[in-house]
């Protein structure tokens, strides 16, 4: 791990009380900046690397540490892995608070696992998710049936059980 965590990072922006990002209670995360640019985004106002605004990393903590309804929280975006380092921070941070923290990526786990080989951020980040969504968003697969997807390509993966076998292992709701 890294010495240099950072202090802040941009944000496209931040909901406190999402259900749509992954299971119960949970704050959603809006990274700012994303390479994949994909056709039909739910945010492309994202996409600019210089937009959004800068928040300290301690302020954006404080959105998710107190709630005791809160479930975990989703780092979105644009795209996390482009502000690894600072997304596997509020990761740790979550953890250490017993929140789960679910990823949404336009990266593949495959693709992830390659650029961890030369991005230590990346690893970080890779090391702290509990729930994977990977792959971008492909709008000709688009459907509003899926369960935290938006469409069919994209994978949702049980990051635990994935470092534990070497292989992508697809996550399976709890029964209710």
């Amino acid at each position: 791990m890294s010495h240099n965590i950072p202090r802040s990072m941009r944000l496209y922006g931040l909901v406190t009380d999402s259900i749509v990002d992954g299971p119960g209670f949970r704050t959603a995360i809006f990274t700012q900046g994303c390479p994949h640019r994909c056709e039909g985004c739910h945010n492309p106002e994202s996409h600019d690397a210089n937009g959004g605004t800068e928040w300290l990393l301690d302020d954006i903590e404080a959105k998710f540490t107190g709630n005791p309804l809160l479930s975990g929280i989703t780092l979105s975006g644009g795209e996390p892995f482009s502000q690894p380092a600072a997304c596997a921070e509020l990761a740790r941070r979550a953890h250490a608070t017993a929140l789960t923290v679910w990823v949404y990526s336009g990266y593949t786990y495959e693709k992830l696992r390659e650029l961890a080989q030369r991005d230590e951020g990346v690893n970080a980040l890779l090391s702290e998710i509990d729930v994977l969504v990977d792959g971008p968003f492909l709008l000709k697969e688009r459907s509003l049936e899926l369960l935290y997807c938006g469409s069919k390509n994209q994978r949702i993966i049980d990051m635990k059980k994935t470092r534990e076998t070497g292989e992508a292992v697809l996550w399976t709701p709890p029964e209710w």
